[in-house]
Order: C-alpha cells, then sequence, then structure tokens
C-alpha cells in the first residue's frame, strides 16, 4: 500500500498528498489494515486488472455520532494508465452499493475544482455538487485550489 500511495500521488496533483507525505511504516500499514478489517463501517477495496492493482478505494464513516451515523466519504484512486476504462466508475458504483448494505443513507466525497474527469464520473455515477471549499489546497508552487463538495443519496 505505501508504494502504491506514493506512486498515484506522484502521477496526478488531484490527490491530497504529494509522494514524500506518505510516511506510513510498514507497522503502521498494518495498523491501518487491520483497522479497515476489524470495522465493519469501514471498507478498503482494490481493483486488479489481469493480476495487477489499478487502484484503489474507500468508504468511511464520516462519525460515530447518531446525528451523522448515517454519513460516510468515499475515496478513489487509480493509477493514471488504468483512467477512462471504466474502473472508476464500477468502483464508485459497487462502493455505493456497499455503503448503503452497510446502512449509510448518504456518500460524500470531494474533488479538486480543475479535476474535471472526476468530477465527471462522480455526476455520472449520481453525485450532486453541494458547496465549494475556497482555496482548500496549496500547492507547494504557491498556487491555491477549491475543493468541490459532492454527495450521492444511496
Amino acid at each position: 500500500m505505501i508504494s502504491y500511495l506514493k506512486k498515484t500521488s506522484a502521477e496526478t496533483d488531484f490527490l491530497l498528498r504529494y509522494p514524500d507525505e506518505v510516511t506510513f511504516t510498514p507497522e503502521a500499514e498494518r495498523e491501518l489494515l487491520i483497522k479497515f478489517y476489524e470495522d465493519p463501517r469501514t471498507v478498503m477495496m482494490a481493483a486488479f486488472v489481469d493480476g495487477r492493482l489499478a487502484g484503489n478505494g474507500s468508504i468511511t464513516g464520516i462519525g460515530e455520532r447518531r446525528k451523522i451515523r448515517h454519513r460516510c466519504s468515499l475515496a478513489i484512486a487509480l493509477f493514471q494508465a488504468y483512467w477512462g476504462l471504466g474502473i472508476g466508475t464500477a468502483m464508485i458504483n459497487c462502493m455505493c452499493e456497499l455503503a448503503g448494505k452497510i446502512g449509510y443513507r448518504q456518500a460524500e466525497l470531494d474533488v479538486v475544482a480543475e479535476n474535471e474527469q472526476a468530477r465527471a464520473l462522480y455526476k455520472k455515477c449520481g453525485f450532486t455538487e453541494s458547496g465549494r471549499h475556497h482555496d482548500a489546497l496549496m500547492y507547494d508552487d504557491g498556487s491555491y485550489h477549491d475543493l468541490i463538495l459532492m454527495y450521492r443519496e444511496l
């Protein structure tokens, strides 16, 4: 997982981390994977093409308080070689179906405003834009970028 995170972070500026910010130790990675495995409201999935890792996605609860327990956050990242092949669509739809079965009623995500390809994917999968965080990201070059907030009823 560590090498996957570093590689996907290096392939695009649209993820929320730079490769040098992937600082998991193997032990921390192991603990995270155990946490995902043991928590019935959290899911991590991987997509493989011809036996090779193409990407991963996750479902995590927004919080445990009763007023927000119905909401989950989705995240997805694919290696650039697998963009545009329908894998992202399949993963998002699968994650939404799983999230509903887990008991979530609403899936949420955010996306860099300039990432038109991802925004189109999420809209195709039934997500609606619900807001914008102005200047939510600051890149190393000093530029600022908005995040678009999106949701989908499950």
